[in-house]
């Protein structure tokens, strides 16, 4: 019998770490936020697959490298205790590569979906942005929009952030 998992699906930037107008790119600009680390470990010991997916348009435009973003996602997980199982990225920038993994695209969900067999109903998403939510959606996951900065409407699920995401909706 194949083992089926459950998974949540995470934006970094805005979700795991403060955001910034001009990317996270460098360690000394990283800054996780609070409760970050307690959400993902209750979510481990719930036994749930962590797999970040972000948008990495920064790369594309020649800001910064891929090598920096492996950089800054070792220091994610140095800083939250190695939770998350794996980190996709989408290298693109939608006004220069056109491509299905950059969100609102589904590839980067898709890859992941069929790596860890995952089971897409006892799956969330957890974004800070409606492009973030939209892939999840499409496949059939639910969704939570976090930090909302942005003042998006999304009537589904609204939590302050990660923890309040966990504590209110996925272990509730």
């Amino acid at each position: 019998m194949k083992i089926v998992n459950k998974c949540v699906f995470l934006d970094r930037d805005g979700v795991l770490n403060n955001d910034r107008v001009d990317y996270v790119y460098k360690i000394d600009d990283l800054i996780v936020k609070n409760g970050v680390s307690e959400a993902l470990k209750k979510l481990k010991a719930e036994g749930y697959l962590l797999i970040v997916i972000t948008n990495q348009s920064g790369i594309d435009k020649g800001i910064f490298t891929e090598l920096d973003v492996n950089k800054v996602h070792d220091e994610i997980q140095s800083r939250t205790g190695r939770c998350i199982d794996e980190f996709y990225i989408s290298i693109f920038h939608r006004t220069i590569t056109k491509s299905l993994a950059t969100k609102p695209g589904s590839l980067l969900f898709e890859k992941a979906i069929a790596k860890y067999n995952i089971d897409i109903a006892n799956s969330w998403m957890v974004g800070d942005r409606l492009r973030d939510l939209e892939p999840a959606n499409k496949l059939g996951i639910k969704g939570i929009l976090v930090d909302n900065e942005y003042h998006e409407n999304y009537p589904e699920r609204e939590a302050k952030n990660l923890l309040d995401a966990v504590d209110r909706y996925i272990l509730n």
